[in-house]
């Protein structure tokens, strides 16, 4: 039985669970700052997710695939994420700073890519991370038997990104909150405005974040200080931000651009819960899969 968005969105415990979740990210972000700098907008986030999946539904037998440049590009460009230089753009980056290499001849076309340890083991952590989430929420155990049997993660993972880049709620966030996920090292900021919100300001209407040091989070998070000046202007104008009688040292997180938030965010782990229980459910009941080895013990 999956959680749909809506349950996830009604949840109590739904907000402080986002939360500790954004908290997460934070700290995944300091063992590995430069892959998350490149990936932290939603079309980066799309992008990441469709090559990953690429590569893991691989098969030998059949040519042309796995991650290539067609194949990405196939998928993005179906639904407008990116554009064809974009996918193009994204790879070359991808390869000059090593987070994936090519596999086979060099010369051969098209080009197959594959990722390298860390950015794999960033996949795997962030896949943890979401089911844990979905866990703190039904009491289930979705992390602790990825944990168990790690070769589930190459089963759920395309599952996942197959379905977000098909679905247009998902694809398309509301605009205030699109204000930051599309937008170079958004998704760092509205996880740092969001770990932050934990008191209601005394007027009720959002959440006090406390002080907003630009120049000290554009440093954080390797980003332009007037990009994130700029940034903050505009959320402000669209009703995301304010600083009571302008207090700069209390910056308040309105509570109904969280509310947004979260309902797109809900969309995403109704998304991981649906693809974890289409492989997780079979495998608890003892149908085998050949692509996993035995299931007995799940």
């Amino acid at each position: 039985m999956t959680l749909s968005a809506a349950e996830i969105l009604g949840h109590p415990q739904f907000v402080p669970a986002l939360r500790a979740y954004s908290t997460q990210l934070r700290g995944q972000f300091d063992q590995s700052p430069r892959l998350s700098r490149m990936l932290a907008s939603h079309q980066r986030w799309l992008l990441s997710q469709a090559a990953f999946a690429l590569q893991l539904e691989y098969d030998p037998l059949q040519p042309g695939s796995g991650l290539t440049t067609t194949n990405l590009r196939e998928i993005i460009t179906s639904n407008n994420a990116a554009s064809r230089n974009t996918v193009l753009n994204f790879l070359d980056q991808l390869l000059s700073y090593k987070f994936v290499r090519i596999v086979g001849d060099p010369n051969r076309r098209p080009k197959r890519y594959e990722a390298t340890e860390i950015p794999t083991r960033a996949m795997h952590q962030w896949l943890v991370t979401n089911l844990e989430l979905l866990d703190q929420l039904d009491g289930g155990d979705r992390a602790a038997t990825l944990m168990a049997q790690p070769e589930l993660f190459r089963l759920i993972q395309p599952q996942i990104a197959r379905r977000a880049c098909l679905n247009p709620s998902w694809l398309e966030p509301p605009s205030r909150v699109a204000l930051f996920l599309w937008t170079e090292a958004g998704g760092l900021v509205m996880d740092e405005l969001v770990r932050r919100a934990m008191d209601l300001a005394p007027d009720g209407e959002g959440y006090n974040i406390g002080r907003i040091d630009a120049r000290l989070m554009a440093e954080n998070f390797m980003i332009s200080r007037t990009h994130l000046q700029r940034l903050f202007r505009r959320a402000v104008e669209t009703g995301c931000l304010y600083w009571p009688d302008g207090d700069r040292n209390h910056c308040i997180l309105r509570r109904d651009f969280l509310d947004e938030y979260c309902g797109w965010q809900a969309i995403k782990f109704s998304i991981v819960d649906f693809a974890y229980e289409r492989i997780c459910g079979p495998v608890r009941l003892g149908k085998h899969d050949p692509r996993l080895g035995a299931v007995s013990g799940l």
